[in-house]
């Protein structure tokens, strides 16, 4: 794993083979900041890292400039290496924080221009996820959400479903408000 863009591009990230996270591979998070380059100006956003595993998503948003990264991920082991190299990488602007996503987006404050989530591709409520975030205002009016799941299983179906982008057996799903709710 490395990061792509930015102040910390080329840097490569080591993170334990015991993490239970399937990080997504630096062929698709390129192809992925790509697209988000001519839709985001990562200066000064606030961004939230759903399932964040390894952090991967994080440094790279916080090396494009973001003001804050909310990283929110279960397994302490991974809060911990995201936490660990954020000091060494001297990157202020990641917040790890042990939590469930679920009950995390329930009773989160505030909201945000990008939300990313990459969640075990076999967890029954990913469907589901998408809905929950718009309920809960995470998103801000002109926000992007991008949720990556496996490509076998569509996403398509909530009303603020903006396009698809199919890598191999990964695909990221775009969602936004309308602009007539803006």
């Amino acid at each position: 794993m490395r990061i792509i863009g930015g102040t910390l591009g080329g840097i490569r990230l080591s993170p334990p083979t015991n993490l239970p996270v399937r990080p997504t591979t630096d062929v698709a998070k390129e192809a992925l900041f790509n697209i988000l380059q001519h839709k985001i100006d990562f200066d000064e956003i606030h961004c939230l890292d759903l399932f964040a595993g390894t952090g991967n998503i994080s440094f790279e948003l916080a090396s494009r400039g973001a003001l804050q990264v909310d990283s929110i991920d279960l397994h302490f082991k991974c809060v911990q290496y995201i936490e660990e190299t954020a000091k060494k990488l001297k990157v202020a602007q990641i917040k790890a924080r042990k939590a469930d996503v679920f009950k995390y987006i329930a009773t989160a404050k505030g909201s945000y221009d990008f939300i990313f989530a990459d969640p075990p591709y076999d967890i029954p409520k990913l469907p589901q996820l998408p809905a929950l975030i718009f309920e809960r205002g995470l998103l801000k009016p002109d926000g992007l959400l991008v949720v990556e799941h496996p490509s076998t299983r569509r996403m398509d179906d909530h009303p603020n479903f903006v396009e698809l982008r199919k890598y191999g057996y990964s695909s990221f799903s775009f969602y936004a408000l309308p602009k007539e709710s803006l």
